[in-house]
């Protein structure tokens, strides 16, 4: 007799330090060990330059399976990939990494950019419920006064019944956001220019229009050229006062030398988790600005969210393996038009 032949395809773990051991359990790890021929405790930081034992997995690779930190696949890091046929992206976005010289290679994609949305997605809408009720305002007031106060006069204005919100991209997440808020008694605009029809629970407006209505303004658009500073004086001005603007996205999408008078002055709040630059400097009066909610780029997958991009990775490597084709496989074109 002749022995079986294993045809679990070879894959290899290319992730920045340390994240592999916050994103794979001792479960995902049995199960990536079930489904290939791997070391599920290998990783390869630099591909660039691997060790002994990565250079021999990568030359065997079939599958990379990547995270945040991944090795950009220039054509010189794909040469010591010769058998590489997949990319498994255990996170949002691959443009950090995927190069032209994948497509041109004609490897297959795909990403776990549907289960980070969901965090994201969560994120906003509490920050979009939080801003209507003026949670961040009352709070501070609260520790201030630390005594009885009329909170039904200085709430007037306060609330969340049929305000308007603003959803600034059709992207997975603010398609996410648009269907959590379908159960509140808000008014919903979405601005895409790419979309025809709304989906349920939304109306399609301009986003000049959107952000003249808004109670709150979300941006949930990708970073592109066409969509810099597409939150500027102008759209900014429009904001009606007491307006909160919430920025998840990329902080490049928001002007924020335009937005910073409007902050300062008190016209307008903001929930911003992105800014430009990523961290701010020292001196910035985002940090202090009592209408600021200021966090540091946590919307995102974090702790035990990690788990859930790390399951939809394995689901994908599973469809693999069945040859079967990806649930969420990316290609070329669709990075044209998303993070």
């Amino acid at each position: 007799m002749h022995p079986t032949t294993d045809r679990r395809p070879p894959l290899l773990l290319a992730m920045g330090p340390g994240v592999a051991d916050r994103l794979l359990t001792d479960a995902h790890r049995a199960r990536l060990a079930a489904l290939t021929r791997t070391d599920p405790h290998l990783v390869a930081h630099d591909l660039t330059a691997p060790g002994p034992r990565a250079a021999a997995a990568l030359a065997e690779a079939e599958v990379l399976l990547t995270c945040w930190g991944a090795t950009p696949l220039t054509p010189r890091v794909l040469a010591r990939a010769p058998r590489l046929r997949a990319v498994v992206h255990a996170a949002g976005s691959v443009k950090h990494h995927v190069t032209d010289a994948c497509w041109e290679r004609g490897l297959k994609v795909t990403s776990a950019a549907a289960a980070n949305a969901l965090p994201v997605a969560e994120y906003t809408l509490a920050a979009i419920l939080f801003a209507g009720k003026r949670v961040l305002r009352s709070a501070q007031r609260y520790a201030e006064l630390r005594a009885g106060h009329d909170w039904l006069d200085e709430s007037a204005a306060w609330g969340n019944y049929r305000r308007t919100v603003g959803i600034v991209g059709a992207s997975r997440i603010g398609l996410r956001v648009v269907e959590l808020l379908r159960p509140f008694d808000v008014e919903v605009l979405l601005y895409d220019p790419y979309l025809t029809a709304p989906p349920p629970g939304a109306a399609l407006a301009g986003l000049d229009e959107l952000c003249a209505r808004s109670s709150v303004v979300s941006v949930h658009a990708p970073q592109l050229p066409a969509t810099h500073h597409m939150i500027g004086p102008r759209r900014l001005a429009a904001m009606p006062d007491g307006a909160t603007l919430i920025n998840t996205s990329r902080g490049s999408l928001v002007d924020e030398e335009a937005l910073l008078p409007h902050l300062l002055t008190g016209r307008l709040h903001a929930v911003l988790d992105v800014t430009d630059p990523e961290l701010p400097p020292p001196d910035s009066p985002l940090y202090t600005l009592p209408n600021v909610l200021l966090t540091p780029h946590v919307a995102g997958s974090l702790g035990n969210e990690l788990h859930r991009m790390a399951d939809q990775a394995l689901e994908e490597i599973a469809r693999y393996t069945r040859g079967e084709p990806f649930s969420e496989e990316v290609r070329a074109a669709d990075l044209a038009r998303s993070a």
